[in-house]
């Protein structure tokens, strides 16, 4: 991919982020993980796990 191409393609991108309203950016959001997952991985959610049963 040149660079040519990939400029068009962020451009486009940011185009199309742009022209979308707010609340529908809102909407298409990802949740967040949580701090403990996002640094440790899945070892903290399995501990949670064999804790609560």
């Amino acid at each position: 991919m040149s660079f040519q191409e990939y400029l068009k393609y962020l451009t486009r991108l940011f185009v199309q982020y742009v022209e979308t309203p707010k609340e529908e950016r809102k909407q298409n959001r990802r949740p967040r993980e949580s701090w403990s997952s996002r640094w440790f991985g899945a070892i903290p959610m399995s501990i949670k796990l064999l804790l609560r049963k």
